[in-house]
């Protein structure tokens, strides 16, 4: 039998405050999070007395890091680039200090009006200098297929998984995020990058339309179907609420306590229906 697969979640939709956060996660029954934003910062951000702070409360409180939710990839694909790899070597730096070993990245956007298949080139030489970092610091960098981003459809993140060829280098399944673009997340997305899913993003959406977010089931994103078929590959990765359903920017979406707890309960009735098991 297939081990349950955990439940994870960016507090940072619940609140700014990392008490208020926690004990919403507690009383879901959630002891792990994607570790993005705490106190009004990017946790690229915190100072190193925040970090201690942070990294205390954690283990008093029982809960693990999932995965470090960086911005990286989401800037201009024109925009400079080596001051962003000294970000990524923060995020990887605060992936090993908080023992996980997914770094979430993005893979740039594209000038309005350009096709994307013009930047195909710079892409994957900037994915591949964050690759080798990511490499030799043992973490893996998780890519997500973000909206109106050079790797939000399918082929094209097929393309950068294939052609960069690293085991240190994998997908976020965001089923959200395909259904706003007018892409089909099942079967249709799946199929393309199924053998390289780590981690799922957890929202739901209406197919073709934009902000359209809903908790998982009350859109088109088939996430219980979804996530069984995963699962039945031996699929072991988290499920990651980003619910997104009070406000959903280009940087990170809020939900508050409530609107968490709905999306987080509206997740275990998709996964009850579908008979796998999760903790």
């Amino acid at each position: 039998m297939s081990a349950p697969l955990p439940i994870s979640g960016f507090a940072d939709e619940i609140a700014d405050d990392l008490d208020d956060q926690l004990s919403t996660l507690e009383s879901l029954d959630i002891s792990h999070l994607d570790l993005r934003g705490v106190w009004s910062e990017n946790a690229l951000d915190l100072s190193e007395n925040r970090l201690d702070d942070l990294e205390a409360t954690l283990d008093d409180r029982g809960f693990s890091v999932t995965s470090i939710g960086s911005p990286i990839g989401k800037i201009g694909i024109e925009d400079e680039f080596e001051p962003h790899m000294d970000r990524l070597e923060r995020a990887l730096e605060l992936a090993n200090r908080f023992d996980t070993d997914g770094v979430r990245v993005f893979s740039y956007y594209v000038p309005d009006g350009d096709d994307p298949a013009d930047y195909r080139e710079e892409v994957l030489r900037r994915t591949r200098i964050a690759v080798e970092k990511a490499e030799d610091a043992g973490v893996t960098l998780l890519l997500e297929n973000e909206k109106d981003i050079y790797g939000d459809t399918p082929g094209r993140m097929r393309d950068l998984l294939t052609t960069v060829d690293s085991p240190y280098f994998r997908a976020v399944f965001d089923p959200a995020n395909y259904l706003e673009i007018g892409v089909r997340p099942y079967p249709d997305a799946l199929l393309q990058v199924v053998e390289y899913v780590e981690q799922v993003h957890v929202k739901d959406a209406e197919f073709g339309e934009r902000g359209a977010i809903r908790p998982a089931g009350e859109g088109d994103g088939r996430i219980g179907e979804t996530v069984a078929a995963l699962h039945e590959r031996g699929f072991d990765g988290a499920l990651s609420l980003e619910p997104h359903l009070a406000f959903a920017g280009s940087d990170y979406g809020y939900s508050g306590p409530e609107g968490f707890e709905a999306a987080a309960e509206a997740l275990k009735g998709e996964l009850d229906g579908a008979g796998v098991a999760y903790e």
